[in-house]
Order: structure tokens, then C-alpha cells, then sequence
């Protein structure tokens, strides 16, 4: 909520009944509730109190009643009219008096055609189950035959590397989809609407998906979804695994099953970069109750480097206002966040970049000498495919970027 927004709606006068649009409410913690419109994934944290003046209004009180009613429960003062213009600000208020608000609807969705009705079994306790007897059933399989396993040979399942690129890239890019759209369909089943869209994590060129709602959703809700992808990897890493054996060994099959098995797992490690807000790092919050463990951790860790400074700040940093739980682990956190981050940047620099560019520069460079159709073809490849990858990495952290700007000025 900005004040530009806060100021655009009306302060109710005494007298005024209010209406609420459909708000979901979820107890946090001890004495806090998360409070918000799944539909347009705008939530806040409130007292208990904040939760009672609802319910009045919800009833039918008028402001001035509600203050009433809540002064005699409690013994202070509650300015319920101001309350109501904060929720209206935030969406949360449909009509003022005879006064209806409008609604700013809900944000960019992916496959709007989708309801949760239609995927309600996303979310059916039955479901992790099957992912873990499948997944049971795949180690019970690789205990007695471990020469299923594949390497890193077996991407190479064909003597073509044309072949092999093309289709490593294909069922890469399907897994990588497939994966985000078990987000976008447990949390849909939710009510949440997701939306998948490209964006970066430190130098890694991303996809992934919105699901800011399902905050308001039971934690078993929260959680299936948070772990929908790697659950889906692996599934499809199980299945392979077990079609893999009952295959010939060295046949085609074989060899492409352990190379798709590997592209079903390779994704799997990113997820342990917490640092990064990978799946795992929703998990965490969640489990340690944290409302935002990344930019709390990053706070912490901004005000740790202040204060190592000669005649730094002294005063007690960001976390010194949460509670003690939420407090030790965004401490804990901050630490990864820095040792991962650090570690990451330095590998871009001492190897990812320079192999990029002294890749981009031979390309470029036979592509101007030439010396056959062959050597064209392939500088203007690796150009294609190496430079596309860096461009769109570029533009997507610009347009992330732009867009976070855009978010902080509301």
C-alpha cells in the first residue's frame, strides 16, 4: 500500500457500513493473522484485533459501532475508520456507504482457462503417497541394480551430437515447463492464479512461478505446492529409472532413458542454493515462520558489513525487532546468503565468463575469416545459441529490475 493509493480513497464517517470483498484469514503465529485476496495475491499481517474489527464489519456494523464494541473488549481506542481506508487501499473493500470501489482485478495470470475445480486432485493427501512409493520403488530397484545409475556418458546416448543436443535441449526445456507447471496447478487447486514467467537468480537464467497467495493457504496447501517441482522431478526420475530396467542393456531405449533419467535429477542441486529463493528457500520460511527471510537476511547482513566499518553503526540491526526464532534464523540465513552469493559470483568470474567470451570471441572471429561452409555454420551457432542466452538473460534482469522500481514508487 502507498500513501498515493491510501489518500484516493474515502475516510468513513460515523454511521458508514462497510463492504468487504472475499478475504481469506489464516492465523500465523501467536496473536497474528495473514489477512488477504488470494485472487489478487495482496495479503497483511494483523493483530488479533485487526481480525475482530473484520468480522464487525463483515456483520454489518458501522465504524463507529465497531470502534464501540471493540473499545468495551478490550479497553483501548481503535481508530476502525482509518483501518477502513488502509483496507481499501490494499483492495479489500468493495463499497463505502452507497459508495462502490472499484477493483483493480486480478494480476496477469498463466492459463486463466484453468479453474481449481479442475485440479482439485493436485492437492489430495492421496498424492504424496503415490510420489513415495513410486519414488521407494525406484531406490528398492537401484539398491539391487546399481549399474542403472547413469553418468555423465550417458547424455551422450548417441553417436550424433546434432541428436543429442536437440534433444537434450527439447526434453530439458519440457522438464523445465513441466516442473513449473506443477506450481502453477497445486496452487491453482488452491485458489491461487500463478503466473509463470522467465526471470534471473544471481547469473542463472530462470523460469518460475508466481504464486504470491498461497501464503493464505493451510500449511499442507503451502508446502505442496512449494515442493510440486521437485516432486515432479522426481517422479519422472523414478518412472525412467524403473522403465530403464526393464530395457536391454546398450540397446537405444537404454541409453536414451539414462540420459533423460539424468535430465530429470540435474535441476534437483540448483534447488539446495537457498541463497538464490529456489523452492527449498520457500520450505525454510515457511518451516522457521519467517515472513521474509531474504530480505531480512539481506538487511542483517548489510548492517553487519556497516558495522565492521571503523566508527560504524552501532545501533541494533533489522532483526532486532522480530522474534527470537524468526530472529536466529534470519541470522543463520544471512550467513549463506553472503558465503552462496559470493561463491556464485566469483565461479562467474573465474570461469563461466571467461569461457562465454572466449567462446563468443573464437565464434566471432572464424565467422569473419571464414574457411568453409562447416566452421560458418558453427561459429554462427554458437553465436546464436550462447549470445541468445546471454541477451535474454540481460533483458529479463532489466525488465525484472524495471519492474521492481515500479513496485517500490506505488
Amino acid at each position: 500500500m502507498t500513501e498515493a493509493l491510501r489518500d484516493e480513497v474515502p475516510v468513513p464517517p460515523p454511521g458508514t457500513r462497510v463492504g468487504l470483498r472475499d478475504l481469506a484469514v489464516r492465523e500465523d503465529r501467536e496473536g497474528e493473522w495473514i489477512v488477504g485476496r488470494m485472487a489478487t495475491r495482496t495479503f497483511v499481517a494483523m493483530p488479533g484485533e485487526g481480525v475482530r474489527a473484520l468480522a464487525l464489519l463483515r456483520a454489518g456494523a458501522p465504524v463507529d459501532e465497531a470502534a464501540r464494541i471493540l473499545r468495551e473488549e478490550t479497553g483501548e481506542d481503535f481508530d476502525v475508520a482509518d483501518f477502513v481506508t488502509d483496507l481499501a487501499a490494499l483492495g479489500f473493500v468493495a463499497r463505502v456507504g452507497e459508495r462502490e470501489l472499484p477493483d483493480a482485478g486480478a494480476p496477469r495470470a498463466s492459463l486463466p482457462w484453468l479453474r481449481p475445480a479442475h485440479v482439485r486432485l493436485a492437492l489430495h493427501p492421496a498424492l504424496p503417497v503415490l510420489v513415495g512409493v513410486l519414488l521407494a520403488a525406484a531406490l528398492v530397484v537401484l539398491v539391487r541394480r546399481p549399474e542403472l545409475l547413469p553418468g555423465y556418458r550417458d547424455l551422450l546416448w548417441s553417436p550424433h551430437g546434432s541428436v543429442v543436443l536437440l534433444t537434450g535441449a527439447a526434453a530439458g526445456w519440457a522438464l523445465l515447463f513441466a516442473h513449473e507447471l506443477a506450481h502453477l496447478v497445486t496452487a491453482r487447486a488452491a485458489g491461487v492464479p500463478g503466473h509463470v514467467r522467465l526471470g534471473t537468480r544471481l547469473q542463472f537464467l530462470v523460469m518460475q512461478t508466481d504464486i504470491s497467495g498461497i501464503e493464505l493457504a493451510p500449511r499442507r496447501h503451502r508446502l505442496t505446492a512449494y515442493l510440486a517441482g521437485i516432486a515432479l522431478n522426481l517422479s519422472c526420475a523414478s518412472a525412467l529409472l524403473l522403465a530403464r530396467a526393464t530395457t536391454a542393456p546398450g540397446s537405444a531405449p537404454h541409453r536414451f532413458l539414462a540420459a533423460a533419467l539424468l535430465l530429470a535429477l540435474l535441476p534437483l542441486p540448483f534447488q539446495l542454493m537457498v541463497f538464490t529463493r529456489t523452492d527449498v528457500y520457500f520450505v525454510l520460511q515457511d518451516l522457521t515462520g519467517c515472513r521474509n527471510l531474504y530480505g531480512d537476511g539481506l538487511a542483517h547482513a548489510r548492517h553487519v558489513l556497516r558495522r565492521l566499518r571503523p566508527g560504524g553503526d552501532r545501533r541494533p540491526g533489522p532483526s532486532a525487532r522480530l522474534p527470537a526464532r524468526e530472529r536466529r534464523a534470519v541470522r543463520v540465513y544471512s550467513v549463506v546468503l553472503v558465503l552462496g552469493t559470493a561463491l556464485c559470483l566469483c565461479f562467474l568470474a573465474a570461469v563461466t565468463l571467461p569461457a562465454d567470451l572466449t567462446l563468443l570471441a573464437h565464434a566471432a572471429r572464424d565467422l569473419v575469416r571464414g574457411g568453409g561452409a562447416a566452421r560458418i555454420a558453427d561459429a554462427a551457432l554458437v553465436l546464436t545459441v550462447l549470445g541468445g542466452i546471454n541477451v535474454l538473460w540481460a533483458v529479463t534482469w532489466w525488465r525484472g529490475r524495471r519492474a521492481r522500481r515500479r513496485d517500490r514508487a506505488r
